[in-house]
């Protein structure tokens, strides 16, 4: 059965670029929940390239047989701009292809003249860091599949449209963002597909909805790049898949490494979590949550819708806003790459938590204004994360002076975003230009979509024949704390931006 991707113009809003369309699913369309296991006797498929001619390539360096050749354009000592070049004798890959968010945008470091000789790409998941410089490589060179689940690439379409409207990068095509979708190639979780002489398998990876881990073979040489990696169940998904894992290279994140980062239980977390939104809403007064839209604010709004239906939390009206509802919809789209606790609870009952009446989604600036004037305790989830722009801009202009309401992050802030300088005691900060006063309770609570340090040692334990391992995605500091943990027993590089690493 052909593989579609949901209804696109329903959700897209205009802008000053060219939407990215795909075409729309059939009412009643049914789909084979994706394997959670694989299926040895499945052969790779071929696909086919793009009828397109490309320009003359340049002359390879040549690689020796059986030999990979790594170089990383991004999140090298560094987290963000994920961006690696994979080259096999006769095949130029791309995993990832993000940019980096703070106080000042930044791209991987890849000249526009090796675009056109890349093969294909491959994107773990549908995060910006992760799949944000997609429209630059399209609008300069790039004319070869782009290799990913279904679900990423709606969440893609979604977040990449945001990204454009809003920072307007330079150098974007709007024919080429336009023609997007044609590029895309949907692939399967452990279904092994070619790029020419490179077998590559997805494997889930547990981050957000259609993440994956990729695995790359030539021949009997076989390469682990594990993206973003969680391997704890969460109330939408499963862990990433730990079993069958092999492979003598690994390229692995370290978001959360360091020595100091071993997260502690959920259930505390989320005790004093409650506890002190308890403290905020008894006075009817209101929390406002930053969240990622896609991945942090789903996780979010099911534990507060739980522990409003429990009773846990007062029955408040929970406000939904800015990007989360269009990634909402997705989520409910694809549920069957969600839990099976969950789509049994859709299917099997009339209690869909996706469209929970404490849900109340707030529809552009007009009922903003309403809900920033009501006299009521209220809990507003909204975007963006690191609070970089968004409606949560809006709320922090009118709420954010009051110190009887409460902020409350639950997401990385990168160094530079307004977020990380709430974080560290700013009482004002500047939203294009324009000063904000910061004095409501502040306050975090982690609840990482990431692997800390000691998943991170239990997914590198699973890997059979593992020899070397990359560390990539962290902050220097804690890589160097990682790295001396590792190489009591394997071969650990920290790779430099644009060095060539032979495997």
């Amino acid at each position: 059965m052909e593989r579609k991707l949901a209804d696109a113009d329903e959700w897209y809003g205009t802008g000053r670029y060219t939407r990215i369309d795909s075409k729309a699913v059939r009412s009643g369309e049914t789909r084979r929940r994706p394997q959670s296991r694989p299926r040895e006797e499945r052969q790779p498929r071929e696909e086919k390239q793009p009828k397109e001619e490309r320009k003359p390539r340049a002359p390879r360096e040549v690689i020796k047989d059986g030999k990979l050749r790594l170089t990383f354009y991004g999140a090298a000592r560094e987290v963000g701009r994920s961006c690696i070049m994979v080259e096999g004798k006769d095949t130029k890959i791309l995993i990832d292809a993000g940019i980096k968010l703070g106080e000042v945008e930044e791209h991987p470091v890849i000249e526009d003249s090796l675009l056109s000789e890349i093969d294909a790409i491959v994107i773990s998941h549908a995060h910006l860091d992760h799949c944000g410089y997609l429209p630059h490589i399209l609008s300069n060179g790039f004319n070869g599949p782009i290799y990913a689940l279904k679900p990423t690439f709606e969440l893609v379409n979604v977040i990449v449209n945001d990204y454009l409207n809003i920072s307007k990068p330079k150098g974007i095509r709007k024919d080429a963002l336009a023609k997007m979708p044609k590029h895309y190639k949907m692939v399967e979780y452990h279904e092994e597909f070619k790029v020419k002489d490179l077998s590559i398998k997805l494997v889930p990876a547990g981050h957000i909805l259609g993440s994956a881990m990729v695995e790359i073979r030539e021949g009997d040489n076989r390469l682990l790049y594990t993206g973003d990696i969680s391997l704890k169940t969460t109330k939408l998904l499963d862990p990433a898949y730990t079993e069958y894992l092999n492979a003598s290279t690994l390229i692995t994140e370290s978001t959360y490494s360091g020595t100091d980062d071993v997260f502690i239980s959920e259930k505390q977390v989320m005790a004093d979590f409650v506890k002190s939104m308890k403290e905020t809403l008894k006075d009817g007064n209101k929390v406002i949550i930053p969240s990622f839209a896609v991945g942090k604010a789903q996780t979010v709004l099911f534990i507060l819708d739980d522990y409003v239906r429990s009773g846990v939390l007062p029955k408040v009206p929970i406000y939904v806003d800015g990007m989360i509802n269009k990634v909402m919809r997705i989520y409910r789209h694809n549920v069957i790459y969600c839990r099976d606790e969950l789509q049994k609870r859709i299917l099997m009952s009339d209690d869909d938590p996706f469209k929970s009446p404490n849900f109340h989604v707030v529809e552009g600036k007009d009922e903003r204004s309403k809900v920033i004037k009501k006299v009521e305790p209220a809990i507003i989830v909204t975007t963006s994360g690191m609070l970089k722009g968004g409606p949560v801009v809006r709320y922090l202009e009118k709420l954010g002076d009051d110190s009887a309401n409460k902020l409350i992050i639950m997401g990385y802030q990168a160094p530079g975003t307004q977020g990380s300088e709430i974080l560290g005691g700013a009482k004002e900060v500047s939203f294009d230009g324009k000063k904000v006063k910061i004095g409501l309770k502040v306050e975090t609570y982690r609840l990482p979509g990431h692997a800390d340090r000691e998943q991170l040692l239990r997914l590198i334990g699973k890997v059979q024949g593992l020899k070397n391992i990359f560390i990539i995605h962290g902050e220097e500091s804690k890589q160097k704390e990682f790295a001396t943990e590792l190489s009591r027993k394997y071969k650990v590089t920290l790779p430099v931006l644009k060095e060539h690493y032979e495997v």
